[in-house]
């Protein structure tokens, strides 16, 4: 774990609330961070989202179990992480592009692209 951790459950000093127990794994340096301010405040290179094609790999650290999850698994995860059931911030969905790169949005059918 980098960054300015406040605990052993992945808890920083930005983020510290009960239901912050999620690190991510940052793609541009493969190490797990508490949040994007504690990459930016340790980190020498700016951040990185995830690929949307690699969101099958383990980018996400519960802080309570220590379980890794997927991109994808934690994208669906409804804030609660599938094998420990502990509770995950809701309002980390609001920065999730900072984390992982958007997946495309289809056209609606019958809709043309031009």
């Amino acid at each position: 774990m980098h960054g300015p951790t406040v605990d052993d459950q992945t808890r920083c000093v930005h983020y510290a609330t009960v239901l912050d127990v999620v690190a991510l794994r940052f793609w541009c340096c493969d190490r797990y961070f508490p949040c994007h301010l504690c990459h930016a405040t340790s980190s020498d290179h700016e951040a990185v989202p995830w690929p949307v094609a690699e969101r099958a790999r383990p980018a996400v650290l519960c802080g309570v179990c220590r379980g890794e999850l997927s991109v994808d698994e934690y994208l669906g995860c409804g804030s609660t992480c599938p094998r420990c059931g502990a509770a995950f911030n809701p309002g980390c969905a609001r920065h999730a592009d900072l984390y992982f790169e958007p997946a495309p949005t289809p056209w609606p059918a019958g809709r043309s692209v031009l």
